[in-house]
């Protein structure tokens, strides 16, 4: 006998197949539950959540834009130019932020689909609702732990695994590193460029600008590699968990085969249809006789008159 899920041989000694873990007998998928295709929404979470790393990086790099500006700015004594490194800064975080919630939506959805999924898959052991995939990322300091549990149960139900795959542990690290340290690094930016002389007139003014983008570009170093890290590590993770639920949902939904099917074995032909006997008409219905036509009245003879007596008149 071998297992509807992965295909390997079973043994009736183990409940359960040994690679897939799903028990003797039963299908890929439970018939009855809903199962929601993966692959379209996570290959648009994919898209943007490389998205969203190459455009952090490009915020964690401008600073050296600020740089470059604020040595020309010092040189040149215009402190216009120091108003262009603050444009180009702005103008990169603003993209960045609306590609990231853009991603964190997607990614939600795919994780709640995903997470249903495993609901209809035999031998799965979800530990948290199907809810949670969603409340996990908004419910405050529940989103510190909750996510990578959700992801977690999906992966070893998805892949066929007891433990929680590494690389799960990897990403989710990875973004505890760019989540916090960009919010860190985000607040010391902002009390340093308060510091900052708002139009500088000498060099000593210029050069805190200087300070100012080369400090901004060392602290964005840690978060720009969790964020690298943790975008690389969630797409392979995305990739690998819609290609085995899809390839599992499949191996589920019937197809109609055309024989032959398996060697040595074909469906058994439909029997001929055999001719329908004619149907003998009924006897003919006698029409009934026509209708006689009613005689014509005849025509009432006009009343005669009275012929007159004679002497009647004189008798009178």
């Amino acid at each position: 006998m071998r297992c509807q899920t992965c295909g390997d041989a079973t043994s009736p000694e183990h409940h359960e197949c040994q690679r897939c873990y799903t028990p003797l007998g039963q299908p890929a998928v439970t018939p009855g539950l809903p199962t929601y295709r993966v692959r379209g929404i996570g290959l648009a979470a994919r898209v943007a959540v490389g998205a969203t790393a190459v455009l952090y990086l490009a915020v964690a790099l401008s600073p050296l834009i600020g740089m470059v500006l604020s040595r020309r700015a010092m040189a040149n004594d215009d402190p216009g130019l120091l108003l262009g490194a603050v444009i180009i800064a702005a103008v990169a975080a603003l993209t960045m932020t609306v590609v990231h919630l853009t991603a964190a939506v997607l990614v939600i959805i795919w994780t709640w689909r995903a997470r249903k999924n495993t609901d209809a898959f035999p031998g799965a052991l979800p530990t948290l609702g199907s809810g949670w995939a969603i409340a996990g990322w908004l419910v405050p300091f529940a989103n510190f732990v909750v996510p990578a549990r959700v992801v977690a149960g999906v992966a070893r139900d998805s892949l066929w695994q007891r433990f929680t795959p590494t690389l799960v542990g990897v990403w989710w690290c990875s973004w505890l590193v760019f989540s916090i340290g960009e919010r860190l690094s985000s607040r010391a930016d902002d009390r340093a460029y308060e510091k900052l002389p708002e139009t500088p007139f000498n060099d000593a003014g210029y050069q805190a600008y200087v300070d100012y983008y080369q400090d901004s570009l060392l602290r964005n170093a840690l978060p720009a590699l969790g964020c690298v890290i943790a975008a690389v590590t969630l797409i392979l993770l995305i990739q690998r968990i819609s290609a085995a639920q899809e390839t599992r949902i499949a191996r589920a939904t019937p197809q109609w085969p055309t024989a032959p099917v398996w060697p040595d074995q074909t469906w058994p032909a439909v029997p001929a249809a055999q001719p329908v006997p004619a149907v003998q008409s009924a006897p003919a219905v006698q029409s009934a006789p026509a209708a006689q036509p009613a005689p014509v009245a005849q025509p009432v003879p006009a009343a005669q008159p009275v012929p007159e007596v004679p002497g009647a008149a004189s008798a009178s």
